[in-house]
């Protein structure tokens, strides 16, 4: 399949502290890709570079063709980026925000004025939309967010952690649309610490530890990689064994026990 992301040996240090170690990946048109692991891993450092607000030190990141240090904003007119914490204008009502990122994306206005609303009632947002965003709860900035990416309709989407703060009906809806948007041929690379929704959403999973990254595949095959042939083993097992988190098992038998 076409890879719209390319990463190719990517690395990142913060003075004597490497972050990101040579990792190198590829993300099709049409996949939901999961990319998972520990507090401090590294996954954030990644997805900063991939949204263009960090530079690595080394490597290559090419999407959809364009390199990211060579062609920066051809890269970015083609990824929608939902950040783990949504920071909007809040001086602004929902409508105007909105509107300004269908401006910098030079988004037409009818096709604007179709998806916007489209989306704004899918997530219950319409009735809110003339209000201010300082008036929204946590839940509606992530809907709010979600919405001006969702209505770009690019080429490639990098998610990190978009369940946070949501209702289960909000998150089911949110799921829902990663897989139209995916059937309809967008890349999502997607950062989430729920391995329930990362085992249901993703054909393919990464798992990076200490900045590197230690296993890429399927379920399948990130069963194999764990030595374990049980075909109902679950991700968050296979994430255990992987992240070498086993003794946390100890932990919470003793809590459970106690």
């Amino acid at each position: 399949m076409n890879p719209i992301l390319q990463i190719n040996n990517l690395c990142k240090s913060f003075a004597d502290f490497t972050a990101v170690n040579d990792i190198s990946l590829e993300v099709a048109a049409g996949e939901i890709f999961g990319f998972l692991g520990p507090n401090g891993a590294g996954k954030t450092t990644t997805i900063k570079i991939l949204a263009g607000l960090l530079q690595p030190d080394s490597g290559t990141v090419l999407i959809n063709g364009h390199s990211l240090i060579e062609q920066p904003l051809a890269c970015k007119q083609d990824t929608g980026y939902v950040p783990d914490r949504p920071w909007l204008f809040e001086k602004l009502t929902g409508s105007e925000y909105l509107k300004f990122i269908a401006s910098l994306y030079q988004l037409p206005e009818q096709r604007f004025s179709a998806e916007s609303q489209n989306y704004l009632d899918i997530f219950d947002l319409g009735k809110w939309q003339d209000h201010l965003i300082e008036s929204y709860s946590h839940g509606m900035r992530q809907k709010l967010i979600m919405t001006s990416v969702l209505m770009l309709d690019q080429p490639l989407m990098i998610i990190d952690e978009p369940m946070v703060g949501l209702d289960p009906k909000s998150a089911r809806i949110v799921k829902e649309l990663f897989k139209q948007k995916a059937a309809a041929g967008t890349a999502i690379f997607l950062s989430t610490h729920s391995l329930e929704i990362a085992e249901e959403l993703c054909r393919r999973i990464a798992i990076i530890t200490n900045g590197t990254l230690r296993v890429i595949g399927t379920m399948e095959e990130l069963r194999n990689q764990a030595g374990k042939a049980d075909q109902s083993l679950n991700l968050e097992d296979i994430f255990l064994e992987l992240t070498g988190a086993w003794e946390m098992r100890q932990v919470i038998e003793a809590l459970k026990s106690a």
